[in-house]
């Protein structure tokens, strides 16, 4: 089939960002005043401790000012706000932004072109993570009859080419027995083009990264139909910085990255509060936030960057280059974790060792600012019960990949005295055929089961 190949694709996206960029450079500014450019992606709700929630509690601000105070310099924050990675890298190669946030796959080009292009960027803390990659998920339309992966061939798929979710779009089908470029047709289109697409029926499936599909089967716009975490390989978004501006102005990279652990203190420590200062910002319903940065979300936030991740992004290269988005990229070498570790200090360590707590079932009620936990889905099911037309939202954990999801829009299987909640029919399915005795029933049945 006939198609702009992804690489001149991207190229084009580069060429007209910075036609439209704004002149000089980013912290361009006088002895004692600077501006700090800081490209971030407002709706890629993995990536707030260094970018919405961070602008939100305005703690890079405070920082600045208290570095201010010691070198006698007046600092400004200036942020700019983008849907994919792919403009910020642009900005970054072009010396108008000086740090920006981004996922793996976007980061790795975001290393190719800077070093292409002599303006080397660095790594230098992650964001937000899932070790399976559940923070990418392919859905289709909430009638759509198809009900695996293998069911895309000859189909119509919206992604946004060289981002996370493209990449678990090809890794899946390649799993699935399937070319994603001979076998499909692929779209490459912004995540809100590519929602709309699927609502017109001019794309049989999207695959994308938060917040997207979460937002669409919230909405009742979409349902799932292939679960990341069913790669089971990390993905991540993390923090890259231009070299030069951090040999330059290394003691605003610590202040950025100092305000970066503080936003996801706060992000530990206040999740539902966090959730709603970010849906706040971004027009997202807090539902949906919460089901990614919450307690037990999909994503997991900690600024340090862990061997896991760095040893995914290396694999992460050889399907960029078989799209010929880059060539070869010195994982090694982009990544520098100096700076974060010279800000958290003896603590690093035990940051690199910290692991994730599994994500269990929880019930937020409507009027109140927490959650409830329940170890059960059966016990969750119960309590949803007995408190209709009081539940805001209600979240269980994938059976098999614990993955969270949504109670009500979950698959749910029957066995036995059993109620097992499952992100994609596939999966639902997969089990029922392992387990004879084992049913698919409705959300209102497994309701009535519990209770």
């Amino acid at each position: 089939m006939k198609r702009t190949t992804p690489a001149a694709l991207l190229a084009t996206a580069l060429v007209s960002t910075l036609a439209t960029g704004c002149g000089g450079d980013a912290s361009a500014g006088d002895d004692t005043h600077v501006t700090v450019t800081v490209g971030y992606q407002s709706k890629t709700i993995n990536t707030v401790t260094a970018g919405t929630l961070l602008r939100s509690l305005g703690y890079f601000e405070r920082e600045l000012a208290a570095q201010g105070k010691r070198d006698g310099i007046s600092y400004k924050v200036e942020w700019q706000d983008y849907a994919t990675g792919a403009p910020i890298t642009a900005q970054m190669t072009a010396g108008k932004i000086d740090i920006g946030s981004m996922g793996d796959f976007p980061l790795l080009i975001n290393a190719a072109r800077g070093k292409q292009l002599k303006r080397p960027t660095h790594l230098v803390s992650v964001t937000g993570y899932n070790l399976k990659g559940a923070l990418n998920t392919v859905v289709t339309a909430p009638d759509s009859k198809l009900g695996s992966l293998k069911d895309l061939r000859g189909k119509k798929v919206s992604t946004s080419v060289g981002s996370a979710a493209d990449g678990t779009l090809v890794r899946a089908l390649q799993r699935a027995g399937i070319d994603a470029e001979k076998d499909i047709s692929k779209l490459n289109q912004q995540p809100a083009v590519g929602a709309s697409a699927l609502q017109a029926g001019s794309a049989d499936a999207l695959s994308q990264f938060v917040a997207w599909p979460g937002l669409l089967v919230f909405q009742g716009k979409a349902k799932a139909l292939y679960d990341g975490a069913e790669l089971d390989l990390p993905t991540f978004h993390g923090v890259t910085v231009r070299e030069d501006f951090a040999e330059q102005r290394p003691k605003v990279l610590d202040a950025f990255l100092t305000a970066q652990i503080e936003a996801t203190k706060y992000l530990n420590d206040h999740p539902v509060q966090a959730a709603e200062k970010v849906a706040e910002a971004t027009g997202l319903p807090p539902e949906v936030v919460y089901l990614y940065n919450g307690s037990g979300g999909i994503a997991t936030f900690d600024p340090a960057v862990k061997p896991q991740l760095v040893s995914a992004l290396k694999k992460d290269v050889s399907v960029l280059k078989s799209a010929k988005l880059v060539g070869d990229v010195d994982v090694d070498s982009f990544v520098d974790d100096g700076p974060i570790k010279r800000v958290y200090g003896k603590e690093y360590a035990e940051r690199l060792a910290a692991t994730a707590d599994a994500s269990r079932g929880e019930v937020w009620l409507k009027g109140e600012d927490s959650t409830r936990p329940f170890d059960s889905p059966a016990a969750l099911l119960k309590f949803v019960a007995g408190h209709k037309g009081e539940v805001r939202a209600a979240y269980v954990p994938d059976a098999t990949n614990g993955t969270r999801w949504y109670a009500d829009r979950a698959v749910w299987v029957q066995d036995g005295k059993e109620l097992k909640p499952f992100v994609t029919a596939s999966a639902a399915g997969a089990y029922t055929q392992a387990h004879p005795a084992a049913r698919t029933v409705s959300y209102a049945t497994a309701l009535e089961q519990a209770s």
